[in-house]
């Protein structure tokens, strides 16, 4: 775990409009710097960096956070990635807490990368003197340029080839990036021998791993790196940082089986594949392309492998799916991979396969009515069970509504007993929002103002009684920030604030109080609003507690308050309510 205090350090030496210059260009637009958003396509700019406040939003699509938020959503990082990315821009070392386990978690050694990076420069030149090996890629279509742009090698056939790269062929870190295997008898031999290489790249463009293919008709095909302190194939996929500038413009990207597919179809022109590396898709793997493009397109192997690929995808999708954004499933003839596919048919009829990919939501009613008969009742009932697991997996309100009701027409019932069946609760509609006649929306509340001022000035919390609260979930949120504020000694910024509530039941209130501090003008009084809204809830707390007493008053009589109540009535009194009895 990375402690609390480090990511507040951080956020605290960042500068938001520098972190996203690196990958946007901004232009100063008032107070604040726009952009055409990055995670939409737009022909005019939404997407607005405020540098004062550190945060970022799309008007757009709404996207939002801190610096450590668009590194994750821009470059499809994890949340520890995407902070050991910033650390290291500015020069800071990530210190690690121990988990609840006790563990540590391992930090990867430096010389482990520039291990592999030797490796790919002599897997490369030993290419180049192979006529077999580059024989064998132009048999497979590939050109010098494509195999130079995936950085494509031979690993020669032989037992300790790359000694001649590491005249310390005993160093414990060729083990430990899997390139060298090491036996019972403490003897050790190269784990790739006579066979094409292709490295894997993390998108930071640092190689983590290997897969090498055999050249005839040896077993295995492929053979991929051991999972390493570099390398977790949950988490890979090859061809991402080759593909992720082309994923991000056209905003979809396509999923194929095996690194020879990524690279025939880049040949082609088809640069945004990726490849899983000798895994099911995972989570992990929707997740982060989710992040990075609006469409995913699977595309395996027409056989029976490739189908049940295909549905282990779609079953891992499930609780990732977001409203807005398709995931969509390509099947080719049986005989058919991408590889071979595009160099039959070519660039364009392989596109249009893309464009006429299978829905996510057509493909899962076709397999769970399969072989259905639903004119019978127990055809329904079969269809009924199907559907249960995967229906309750999803998430996203909208696209679980939609589904829900056509699993419901199939099977016969309405949308409420499909619901009671499965025992879930319907989805919830959104309540149209209330709009006044001036054609401007309602102006924030006072809570969420109080909200605001506070994340523009985490100090003025210290001037906040701790009888001001009201209800609603933006005066929660509110208790709640106050807690982190006191907590902070009140020295807080907005970025560290966002930062920590990020996963929270607030996280949806404080990011609509941000966004709405966008609209403020640079003369803005913040001191000004933050008293006059004091004032406000001292009223109103003034008057409940008035309210209150009244009504005890008029259940058990004057004589019947305790000293400590007449003497809040009297003073109640003075200050200007004037009761209804006496």
């Amino acid at each position: 775990m990375i402690p609390k205090s480090f990511i507040q350090d951080l956020l605290n030496r960042l500068d938001i409009v520098d972190v996203v210059e690196r990958y946007v260009p901004l232009k100063k637009a008032g107070a604040n710097y726009a952009a055409c958003c990055p995670f939409h396509n737009e022909k005019s700019p939404s997407f607005t960096v405020s540098q004062s406040k550190q945060f970022y939003h799309c008007f757009g699509c709404g996207a939002h956070g801190t610096a450590i938020g668009f590194v994750m959503e821009y470059a499809g990082l994890g949340y520890v990635d995407a902070i050991e990315e910033l650390a290291r821009n500015i020069g800071l070392d990530v210190p690690h807490e121990r988990s609840a386990s006790g563990e540590v978690p391992h930090k990867v050694a430096p010389d482990l990368y520039e291990v592999m990076q030797v490796a790919t420069r002599y897997y490369r030149e030993q290419l180049k003197l192979s006529t077999r090996a580059i024989d064998y890629l132009k048999l497979r279509g590939l050109s010098g340029e494509i195999a130079a742009k995936f950085g494509i090698g031979y690993a020669p056939d032989g037992w300790q080839n790359l000694a001649a790269a590491f005249p310390d062929y005993q160093n414990a870190t060729l083990t430990q990036t899997g390139l060298v295997i090491s036996n019972d008898d403490e003897k050790r031999y190269d784990r790739f021998r006579d066979r094409i290489m292709f490295p894997i790249i993390n998108v930071r463009g640092q190689c983590i791993g290997f897969g090498g293919r055999v050249l005839d008709k040896g077993e295995p095909k492929y053979l991929n790196s051991p999972e390493t302190t570099l390398f977790e194939k949950g988490h890979e996929l090859y061809g991402l940082f080759q593909a992720q500038k082309s994923i991000r413009n056209l905003q979809r990207v396509l999923v194929v089986e095996g690194y020879m597919d990524v690279v025939a179809l880049a040949q082609h022109g088809v640069d945004y594949a990726v490849a899983t590396l000798g895994t099911a898709t995972t989570p992990h793997h929707i997740q982060k392309l989710l992040r990075l493009s609006e469409h995913i397109i699977f595309s395996f192997d027409g056989d029976k492998a490739g189908q049940k690929a295909a549905w282990r995808a779609l079953e891992n999708a499930l609780p990732f799916l977001q409203d807005g954004k398709r995931i969509s499933f390509l099947f080719l003839p049986v005989e058919h991979d991408p590889d071979s596919f595009i160099r039959e048919f070519g660039h364009d009829t392989f596109e249009q396969r893309v464009q006429e990919a299978m829905p996510l939501s057509t493909y899962l009613l076709r397999e769970i009515s399969a072989d259905l008969n639903l004119h019978t009742q127990e055809g329904r009932n079969q269809l009924l069970q199907h559907a249960k697991p995967l229906l309750t997996a999803i998430t996203a309100p909208a696209t679980a509504l939609l589904l829900r009701k056509e699993v419901a027409a199939l099977s016969g019932v309405s949308q409420a007993e499909l619901e009671a069946l499965y025992q879930v609760s319907p989805v919830a509609r959104a309540p149209r929002p209330s709009i006044q006649k001036t054609g401007r929306a309602p102006a924030a509340s006072a809570q969420q103002r109080m909200l605001q001022c506070l994340l523009a000035k985490p100090e003025l919390a210290r001037d906040v009684p701790d009888d001001w609260q009201t209800e609603g979930k933006e005066a929660e949120a509110v208790a709640a920030l106050l807690v982190v504020l006191r907590e902070a000694d009140f020295v807080a910024s907005s970025a560290v604030l966002t930062q920590l509530f990020q996963g929270t039941p607030h996280e949806k209130v404080l990011t609509l109080a941000q966004t709405e501090m966008l609209q403020w003008g640079d003369s803005f009084d913040v001191d000004g609003e933050f008293a006059g809204l004091l004032g406000k809830f001292a009223e109103t707390s003034r008057r409940q507690k008035f309210t209150d007493l009244q009504a005890r008053l008029t259940k058990v009589g004057w004589a019947n308050l305790s000293e400590e109540e007449q003497k809040q009535y009297r003073v109640l009194l003075d200050r200007g309510n004037s009761p209804s009895t006496a």
